[in-house]
């Protein structure tokens, strides 16, 4: 039997965020993603982090699953690993997906770090049209990335207040929206929409801080900033944009643990 945990990312207790959950399963082969998606339905997690080593004692496969679809980049999902993977602050853990390759170790006590590439906009264009109503918010500024497309609003109690029309958003074709604005206390706030799959909301994303850091960073005149994701569960982030990468930062804790007694292959008989 194989052992997997649940952690909780990108958190801060003391002001009530929650943050985001992620199971992380570790195996000696990276199984079939039939197989990982499968097993990330069960747990019904909002990701499911696969780790494998990559063929040494240094660099680990990984793969994320949410519990309907594979997920290109996730980034409390990637945190959750580093958490699972690193045993001090000593340890640096560099994990491979594909092209991407992620690097991160803990900090402190409950604290880790993950750098990734930062997510940049091509410009500000056009909102797509019905967007503005779906939302019910007046869009200040719309900016495509090639992960989720960032909605700029005037301020944080429009995002915080927004009561996004999720079938209306369904009928647009963008896979995800990072809804921002300056923050009261924090540099900047956000939320994240993802009206195309099972979630519709994720609660702390670390893929949109890899987009927002840089371009509130730009905005702002300043390259460390903190952000608030105002999801219902919350999440907090410290982020430092660094030439063309970003580092975000992060408490974690480790909610659950348990044993797989499923395997890739049946026996059926």
């Amino acid at each position: 039997m194989e052992e997997f945990s649940i952690y909780t990312v990108f958190n801060q207790p003391k002001a009530g965020l929650l943050g985001n959950t992620a199971a992380v399963v570790y195996q000696e082969i990276m199984p079939s993603g039939d197989y990982m998606q499968r097993l990330a339905a069960d747990l019904n997690q909002p990701a499911t982090t696969f780790i494998a080593p990559a063929g040494d004692d240094v660099h680990y496969l990984v793969r994320w699953f949410a519990p309907d679809a594979e997920i290109g980049l996730c980034g409390h999902g990637t945190l959750a690993a580093i958490a699972h993977l690193a045993n001090d602050t000593s340890t640096t853990v560099r994990l491979i997906a594909g092209e991407q390759k992620l690097y991160g170790q803990i900090t402190a006590e409950s604290q880790a770090v993950m750098e990734l590439d930062s997510i940049l906009v091509s410009g500000q264009t056009d909102a797509p049209d019905g967007l503005q109503e779906a939302l019910g918010k007046q869009i200040v500024g719309y900016f495509p990335t090639p992960n989720k497309d960032i909605v700029l609003l005037e301020t944080e109690e429009d995002v915080f207040n927004m009561e996004p029309d999720f079938a209306a958003l369904r009928q647009i074709k963008v896979f995800g929206y990072a809804v921002t604005a300056p923050g009261n206390v924090a540099d900047f706030v956000s939320r994240t929409l993802v009206p195309h799959v099972q979630q519709l909301e994720d609660h702390a994303t670390g893929s949109s801080h890899a987009a927002l850091a840089p371009f509130w960073a730009e905005r702002l005149g300043k390259t460390e900033l903190k952000a608030v994701q105002l999801s219902p569960r919350g999440g907090y982030f410290k982020c430092q944009v660094q030439s063309n990468t970003t580092r975000l930062q992060g408490y974690f804790q480790k909610i659950a643990t348990g044993k797989l007694t499923v395997s890739e292959v049946a026996n059926v008989g």
